[in-house]
């Protein structure tokens, strides 16, 4: 295509949102006209999936639950009186709350402010907050926020460590729907205990975030907690960050939680629009169609070009991955769809794997977050009339072009500036982006029974282990793997149990004697 018809396709195709200052740019996704008529009665489908949707009609069929985070910014769309309500004081609670944490209110008068936020949550309940909070962080908030998000001890204890005498006056938000989930439970125990060990009121100091009537809420009420929040069971973690989940850790480090509102509401306002040219999240999810023959044939890279949006990736990674990864579709064929995402930052993926974007394997197609405004401060030249920030859009529009070269598809999404108002903008796109998607392709979005399935084989191996360690402890002699397996009625468990010894033993509550690269020979007992 000549210089001049890619410049015409770039004006065709451009997308502009004029309250936001949101382009979304898709020229450079080889799609063709053809194309486009082809999928227009899929969108046709898609829009009318969406307006029944947000309508509350059960649009997770395999739990029976609707799917609501577009009404948690217009609650005004809510389906019932009830549901209106409850977001709108759950909203309000938040900024009393925030207030009275800034103003000193909660504690007695002699106690010191709190100074930090230590949230505890996994997937969607800590990849949405530490998005937003790496977009606005600064030298002066009024909490400075950590997160405990796995189950690694010594992550944990690293994280307690930096906190060190801060944690008198620390925040803890626990963030579990259920309360039962074990990354969070077991977090919320670790600091718990953290707390004893230093003199603490662990309640005194504790926020629960969670599903009403669930486990934790009980906990947290009985304990005295210092307040709960409601999660939703019509709210999925990963669309979360705009309710309690993300709106509380956001206003109490000084974020304005009611711009980012207004920008996603402003997007779905946009989104709702039934024109595949005139609606950015159609134009998305056509081009992802498109590049990946919708089958996810593609990976998309997303490559920001602003250290403040270094975290897209990852919590676009579980949006899209954990909607869209379906083995079946909604009919009960099998059909393995879902799109991989991964992505680095500008410029660094300069030096990182650009070179094999543009020359190695072709599948993927980029996405470009381009973002207008430099910095708020004054910068020096770094020759005539060029600052820094020039040389940015440089490696943007430079690795944008040589990538089209070598027929490497790529989408630019371009904001003015890394605001309140654009980051919710920006949630609120891809959200909608990839509804549209799953309707197109046919599938539940809403869901996710690989995560089911995976935390339903931790638990076994967590019982085998107690398994083996009653076996032992009841045996007056050393015994080899299958010895325990053969005991516990677990022939085929053999493995797990290799795994689970071994862990044991590098932990010191195990011993192992033989040949560790012989796992056969190994005997195994308890530590006395």
């Amino acid at each position: 295509m000549s210089a001049v018809e890619l410049w015409q396709r770039y004006q065709d195709w451009l997308y502009y949102h004029a309250e936001l200052g949101i382009y979304v740019d898709i020229s450079r996704i080889g799609f063709t006209p053809d194309f486009v008529s082809q999928i227009e009665p899929k969108f046709a489908k898609a829009f009318a999936d969406m307006k029944d949707l947000e309508a509350g009609a059960i649009a997770n069929p395999d739990e029976q639950r609707m799917v609501g985070h577009y009404w948690l910014r217009s609650p005004e769309i809510a389906p019932t009186a009830e549901l209106r309500e409850d977001i709108t004081k759950t909203l309000d609670r938040i900024e009393d709350f925030t207030k009275q944490i800034h103003e000193g209110g909660i504690h007695p008068p002699s106690a010191p402010k709190f100074t930090d936020i230590l949230s505890i949550g996994i997937g969607g309940s800590a990849l949405g907050p530490q998005f937003v909070a790496q977009c606005f962080a600064r030298a002066d908030v009024p909490l400075k926020i950590s997160f405990i998000d796995n189950a690694d001890p010594d992550g944990i204890d690293l994280v307690l460590d930096l906190l060190g005498d801060r944690l008198s006056t620390t925040l803890v938000l626990v963030i579990s729907k259920s309360g039962g989930t074990p990354e969070a439970a077991n977090g919320m125990k670790e600091v718990e205990f953290a707390f004893g060990a230093a003199g603490l009121n662990f309640a005194k100091q504790a926020i629960a975030i969670t599903g009403v009537g669930s486990a934790l809420e009980k906990y947290a009420i009985a304990n005295g907690w210092l307040n709960t929040f409601p999660m939703y069971d019509w709210i999925g973690g990963r669309t979360s960050e705009l309710s309690a989940v993300g709106l509380l850790p956001a206003a109490l480090q000084g974020i304005d939680i009611r711009q980012m509102l207004k920008g996603a509401s402003l997007m779905d306002a946009a989104t709702r629009v039934e024109d595949i040219r005139k609606n950015p999240a159609a134009l998305l999810a056509m081009s992802w169609y498109f590049a990946g023959n919708g089958k996810g044939e593609k990976d998309m890279v997303i490559l920001p070009y602003k250290d403040r949006l270094l975290l897209f990736s990852r919590y676009l990674q579980q949006l899209v991955m954990e909607s869209l990864g379906k083995e079946k579709d909604l009919d009960g064929n099998t059909v393995y769809q879902g799109i991989a995402v991964y992505g680095n930052k500008g410029s660094t993926d300069q030096h990182a794997y650009v070179q094999q974007l543009r020359e190695g394997v072709p599948n993927f197609f980029a996405t470009f977050i381009e973002v207008l405004q430099d910095a708020d401060k004054p910068h020096p030249e770094m020759e005539e009339g060029v600052v820094t920030g020039d040389y940015l859009l440089g490696f943007l529009q430079g690795t944008r072009s040589a990538l089209y070269e070598n027929g490497r598809d790529s989408i630019t999404v371009t904001i003015p500036i890394v605001s309140e108002l654009t980051v919710g903008a920006l949630i609120a796109l891809y959200e909608r982006a990839v509804s549209f998607y799953a309707s197109l392709v046919n599938i539940n979005a809403y869901h996710q029974p690989g995560v089911e399935a995976g935390k339903k084989a931790g638990a076994k191996i967590l019982a085998l282990q107690k398994q083996l360690v009653d076996v032992l402890k009841a045996s007056p002699i050393s015994l080899s793997l299958e010895e325990v397996a053969t005991k516990i009625n677990a022939p085929a468990d053999v493995e797990f149990l290799y795994a689970i010894a071994r862990h044991l033993h590098a932990n010191s509550k195990l011993l192992l004697e033989g040949d560790l690269a012989k796992p056969a020979s190994l005997k195994l007992m308890l530590v006395a």
